[in-house]
């Protein structure tokens, strides 16, 4: 079989983060009657909604723990492999963390995709590990009916360093370091009508590590950091928003948006993960327009990193960001929370 006639796509029934339970649905299952003993060593666990496990080791410094995987988001293999890789990755970043490690998780339907494919995988999976200075050092794979790969990563993190998504202060100012819109370009992939320039740019957002984050963890000013992936803009806003206390205001106009992304609402390409985001969440956000909920709820895959950052120190943190090339946009603030919406959108 010629692996490059092979779309993944056509393979599974989802597509990168948008496969993810919606959070209402999370809720329910996270929920338990049983009484477990508190670990005092664990900093961060799942009852805080954050982007991955802490542990403190007792030194000074915190293991971090997390895993991500998700069915393809791309046709090609080797490219599928470089993005879920770096969205597994990106939730040390997003812990002001340096990743150390990584295992493979690997469900291939062998019965219907030839394993020289799955192995295109790992290629990618390996190139996006090299880059970020870890090893793939092993992992573990199953027959599955759709294909699915991702990584458990360990990550470092010195203490004073640790970011989490629950420690804003009000009065932060809030910034997006990637573009929205790779679920509805990834939609319009599914469907057949994804431009080439698209596709590239869709490419280019994924595969980009979030390497940020490990910087932005040395910055006291940075108060609460976490990534955006497949709870959308809003729903990874409102899970910081809760854990802090706090409410938030997006200026529309100031997100950073992929430009093409009106030439496929228009055409109805947007995931099936959009309206069950807004339906575990919609109730806590003001006012919207039908597009800004298709964008600021769309899924993203190996999404940017939502930064809040100290009032008094904007003008320091973005002196950092020129020095570091990096364009990262301000897209709105936190506040005391009131008597209105979570977040409003203006």
């Amino acid at each position: 079989m010629v692996t490059t006639s092979i779309k993944l796509t056509q393979y599974s029934h989802g597509a990168g983060c948008g496969c993810k339970i919606s959070p209402a649905i999370l809720d329910k299952i996270l929920h338990s009657p049983i009484v477990t003993t508190p670990d005092a060593r664990l900093l961060v666990g799942n009852d805080k909604r954050d982007d991955a496990a802490v542990l403190d080791l007792g030194n000074g410094t915190g293991l971090i723990s997390t895993t991500d995987f998700f069915m393809p988001i791309v046709d090609d293999a080797y490219d599928f492999g470089r993005i879920a890789s770096a969205n597994a990755i990106s939730d040390v970043y997003a812990m002001g963390g340096k990743p150390v490690l990584a295992i493979a998780i690997l469900g291939w339907p062998i019965d219907k995709l030839p394993p020289e494919v799955a192995q295109k995988v790992l290629q990618g999976s390996r190139a996006t590990c090299a880059e970020a200075g870890i090893t793939l050092a092993g992992g573990h794979s199953i027959d599955c009916p759709e294909p699915v790969f991702g990584l458990a990563v360990s990550g470092i993190v010195d203490l004073p360093n640790l970011k989490q998504n629950s420690t804003a202060t009000a009065g932060c100012r809030l910034y997006l370091t990637k573009a929205l819109g790779v679920g509805i370009l990834s939609t319009a992939q599914k469907r057949g009508v994804l431009l080439a320039e698209d596709a590239a740019i869709a490419l280019k957002s994924m595969t980009t590590l979030n390497q940020l984050g490990e910087v932005f963890g040395k910055m006291d000013y940075v108060k609460a950091m976490t990534d955006v992936t497949g709870f959308g803009l809003l729903g990874h806003l409102s899970e910081m928003c809760e854990g802090s206390g706090l409410s938030a205001v997006i200026e529309f106009a100031k997100v950073p948006v992929i430009p093409s992304l009106k030439y496929y609402l228009d055409q109805n390409c947007f995931p099936g993960g959009t309206q069950r985001n807004w339906n575990s969440y919609g109730h806590k956000i003001g006012p919207v327009t039908e597009e800004q909920k298709y964008i600021l709820a769309d899924p993203q895959t190996s999404g940017g990193l939502l930064v809040a950052v100290a009032e008094e120190s904007i003008l320091e943190f973005e002196t950092q960001l020129d020095k570091l090339g990096h364009d990262a946009l301000s897209i709105g603030f936190l506040k005391n929370a009131g008597e209105g919406p979570l977040v409003s959108v203006f």
